[in-house]
């Protein structure tokens, strides 16, 4: 399934004298950290095509400094209306009902619903499945993995017949390391076939590397944009590049590139609650332009758009591998 048209995409074109492959919207951030009332901050969310509009679950920290997932929409993908309260999933297992918190979530059109992945803290971070319709009501669907893991995102179709999600195994705390894996489920409830897709390297990724928004299918492969962490003198540095996979078999890596598309530079990405964050949560991608936006969490604090081309990327990547 080859990503379907989506002509009001929001988009920038790259300021003159700029030759990165990836840019910033010149009005970021585009969702401040109290866009709500009850919001600390807003970061690290998710956004999806919804009708004529768009739609998204958002991770918004309160100011008691709960985790929590909020709902949101917007006519251009730029100006966003997000609710006060956060979502209430609707549980047929009342034990699924406790929980400690929920962050970063993913949400990608799946058959013939809206599924959202996050992290959900269930005796340690694990990785929440749900589910909604219409972005009125959410079920909850089940935790996928053991603790602990981070970093749940869903494929956009099954592959050979089976639901692909990547994860990043990790600890209980702030985590010193981290490679990405895939895994694989008839039923979206059992999950194994474990495959090892990519590790750490030096620089930029030398620490830890997760995946970020829901893979992009393209004729050449799976576009993935991923965060890669370094720990510098003064702690974490986030920042995200990208990595093409194989189809059929998409823990095999056909490219990545070896330098980052994008790394914190602005103020709003080195000052905030966690310093030196750009972390991608979502794309949306118009195929017959190759334009795609990039939404990504920065400090931990705000939300931030960028944008690229498709073709200028698959490039990137082929000679920079």
């Amino acid at each position: 399934m080859i990503q379907s048209l989506l002509p009001n995409l929001p988009w920038e074109e790259r300021p003159l004298g700029c030759s990165d492959v990836v840019w910033r919207y010149s009005l970021n951030p585009i969702i401040p950290r109290n866009l709500i009332p009850s919001s600390n901050s807003i970061f690290n969310s998710a956004v999806v095509p919804f009708q004529d509009r768009f739609a998204g679950v958002f991770r918004c920290d309160n100011k008691k400094r709960d985790m929590n997932l909020n709902r949101g929409f917007s006519l251009d993908g730029i100006h966003w209306q997000l609710d006060d309260q956060p979502i209430d999933w609707i549980y047929t297992d009342p034990e699924l009902s406790h929980f400690q918190y929920r962050y970063d979530p993913r949400v990608v059109w799946l058959e013939d619903r809206y599924y959202v992945t996050w992290c959900n803290g269930y005796h340690g971070p694990t990785i929440g499945i749900g589910y909604t319709f219409d972005f009125e009501q959410f079920h909850f669907l089940e935790n996928a993995l053991l603790p602990f893991n981070r970093n749940g995102v869903l494929f956009p179709r099954r592959i050979n017949r089976e639901y692909v999600m990547f994860s990043r195994p990790s600890d209980n705390g702030h985590t010193p390391f981290g490679d990405i894996y895939l895994s694989r489920s008839p039923d979206l409830i059992h999950w194994g076939r474990h495959r090892f897709v990519m590790g750490v390297r030096g620089g930029w990724e030398s620490t830890k590397v997760g995946a970020g928004p829901v893979p992009i299918e393209t004729p050449e492969g799976w576009l993935v944009f991923y965060h890669g962490v370094l720990t510098s003198c003064n702690g974490f540095v986030y920042s995200f590049g990208a990595a093409l996979l194989d189809l059929d078999q998409p823990w095999k890596v056909i490219y990545r590139g070896t330098s980052y598309l994008l790394s914190p530079q602005t103020y709003y990405e080195c000052v905030g609650d966690v310093p030196n964050v750009a972390f991608p949560c979502a794309t949306l991608y118009d195929p017959p332009t190759g334009r795609i936006a990039i939404y990504y969490g920065c400090a931990d604090t705000v939300t931030a758009l960028a944008f690229c081309k498709m073709d200028e990327v698959l490039e990137f990547l082929i000679n920079n591998s």
